[in-house]
């Protein structure tokens, strides 16, 4: 009985040895194998396009310096991604179809793609009421309820245009749109549509549109578009291409256009007309009560004295946007931190600051005067806005 039991021992160890042995070898022999594979198929050439299958082993493919090419397929390749107009890579000797791209967007248009949504909503906006209700029933409802829209038997805007003087929250609005829903969102910056070659310019806007349509609902942002005006050439062929789409995608309200410029005039108006861009947002300089809502959202986080009054610098006549604003807090913030302060407080005695116009302190007497004095010379120099430091 003891042998027999020694016996089963041995076979049980045996057997666990094997188990723990053969992932080991499985994984290597598969190693070995997708090392072959991958010896066989080579670098890639180039990427063609398929145009037609003739059998299991055989299509026609085409390239963009070259003819149409009859070529084979290795038989590794996955005949169930194989369609007509698909992206393939070809071998770089035999131009045989190696494999097939699925994912076939242009990679500039990938990265237009915002895989997260900005933190920036409507509450982080001060004022612009009416401009956020415009947007609201010109895109955000359109995407997110198309059936009221159905139900009117009216067809909703095909897109917005928001201009004004830089600075009065065109960007942040179109942010907080991309917030509140939940459709894919393009960023587009208009100098990004004119390429230097003839013919990627609309070639790139029609790539941008059929991704927005495979992915729909979607929102199109294109930022600071009159880059795009000119009279070269190949801007007109992507303007008559932007024209193109926007006359012939879904009307459903699946696919939103968001333009923003700061010029407007500069514009073609055949661009802008309605059924194209069918509403027209300005956004002006704040009046007295959006800029007491702003300077309250930016100095909501801020160390402020109990002397200090904001309702000095809100009623100032200077010609203050929403930027301006919030680095005049930033200028002030950082007037107190050179004084070795953690509260932002008023003046004892007169200050004058590098490029701060001196000012009565009896009158105003605020760090953040002198912050909005050095931020409008700055501006008014010409300096580089954004550029605060």
């Amino acid at each position: 009985m003891e042998r027999i039991k020694d016996y089963l021992l041995l076979e049980e160890e045996f057997v666990q040895n094997q188990e723990r042995l053969k992932p080991q070898a499985h994984d290597e022999k598969d190693e070995e194998e997708r090392t072959r594979l991958e010896d066989l198929r080579g670098s890639p050439m180039s990427v063609g396009t398929l145009e037609e299958i003739i059998d299991d082993d055989h299509a026609i493919v085409s390239i963009p310096s070259g003819p149409e090419n009859y070529v084979a397929i290795m038989s590794f390749v996955d005949k169930d991604l194989l369609e007509p107009g698909c992206s393939v890579l070809l071998h770089h000797k035999g131009s045989a179809i190696i494999g097939v791209l699925q994912d076939d967007a242009d990679p500039m248009v990938s990265v237009m793609k915002l895989d997260k949504a900005p933190t920036e909503s409507y509450a982080d906006i001060g004022g612009l009421e009416a401009q956020i209700q415009e947007i609201k029933e010109s895109v955000e409802l359109p995407l997110t309820h198309p059936e009221l829209y159905e139900e009117m038997g009216i067809r909703p805007p095909k897109g917005v245009i928001l201009y004004g003087v830089p600075g009065t929250g065109k960007t942040l609005l179109a942010k907080a749109v991309a917030n509140q829903t939940s459709a894919t969102f393009l960023r587009v910056v208009g100098s990004e549509l004119i390429q230097k070659y003839l013919g990627d310019g609309p070639k790139l806007v029609r790539e941008l549109f059929r991704v927005a349509e495979e992915h729909a609902p979607n929102a199109i942002g294109t930022k600071r578009y009159d880059s795009t005006s000119g009279g070269e050439r190949e801007i007109q062929r992507t303007m008559l291409e932007l024209l193109n789409q926007l006359d012939g995608f879904d009307t459903r309200g699946d696919v939103k256009v968001i333009m923003a410029t700061n010029k407007i005039e500069s514009l073609d108006p055949a661009l802008i007309r309605p059924g194209r861009i069918d509403r027209k947002i300005e956004f002006p300089l704040p009046d007295i009560k959006t800029k007491r809502h702003i300077f309250r959202l930016h100095t909501s986080r801020m160390s402020l004295s109990e002397d200090v009054d904001l309702e000095d610098f809100v009623t100032a006549k200077d010609d203050l946007s929403g930027a301006d604003i919030k680095a005049v807090c930033t200028e002030a913030g950082l007037l107190a931190l050179r004084e070795r302060r953690m509260r932002v407080t008023k003046l004892t005695s007169q200050l004058r600051v590098r490029r701060c116009v001196p000012i009565d302190l009896d009158l105003v007497g605020l760090k953040l005067t002198c912050a909005g004095r050095q931020v409008l010379y700055r501006k008014n120099e010409g300096t580089p806005e954004g550029l605060y430091l």
